[in-house]
């Protein structure tokens, strides 16, 4: 059997350097922390990421990422990724995520903000 594919995987110079299996925004999370404990340029590396809504987006871009690939991408994601100057790519669009959280970042368009209402949302969630 083989094993499931990464949620999400940071490669640079055509060498994965990072990934993660986790859900929701765990992995961008965990990436974030990757990224400050490293030399890692983020700016020069592929992101892909299985599912990217307009939290995903938010939060890729206030990590410097550049280039994104990604299986499902959201509607409300692509202007986001577009006035940051991300080139993405993707499989398949859909007008918007049946997630709490895309609904309460649907007026949200700056990246820090976006990130202090997650971290919000996970404390409120222990």
């Amino acid at each position: 059997m083989e094993p499931p594919k990464p949620s999400l995987v940071l490669s640079c110079a055509g060498r994965q350097i990072f990934s993660s299996n986790g859900t929701w925004l765990f992995p961008l999370l965990e990436l974030e922390r990757f990224l400050l404990d490293s030399a890692v340029a983020a700016p020069e590396c592929w992101l892909y990421d299985k599912l990217v809504g307009k939290a995903a987006a938010l939060l890729l871009v206030r990590l410097g990422i550049r280039k994104l690939e990604t299986d499902l991408l959201s509607d409300r994601a692509a202007p986001v990724l577009q006035a940051h100057r991300v080139s993405y790519r993707f499989r398949a669009r859909i007008e918007r995520l049946d997630c709490r959280t895309e609904e309460l970042l649907a007026d949200i368009d700056d990246p820090e903000q976006a990130h202090r209402l997650i971290l919000a949302r996970i404390d409120a969630l222990r």
